[in-house]
């Protein structure tokens, strides 16, 4: 059985521990969570390579027919 992801914890952090509201604690990125809760520790920056394997990933999309 996989242990899976730990909201309930992230969550009581975010709201209790660091006081944001459930908007900011939603708007932030996983690696802001984590520089705000001190997991700062062996974060490396993203390399040229990852950033191009993510940006195939998720291309940007262009909507409607507006420059």
């Amino acid at each position: 059985m996989s242990a899976g992801f730990a909201w309930q914890h992230l969550l009581r952090a975010g709201l209790r521990g660091l006081r944001l509201t459930p908007e900011q604690f939603w708007a932030l990125t996983p690696a802001e969570l984590r520089l705000m809760l001190g997991e700062e520790r062996g974060a490396r920056p993203m390399g040229r390579a990852r950033l191009d394997e993510l940006i195939a990933a998720f291309p940007d999309e262009v909507k409607g027919d507006g420059p």
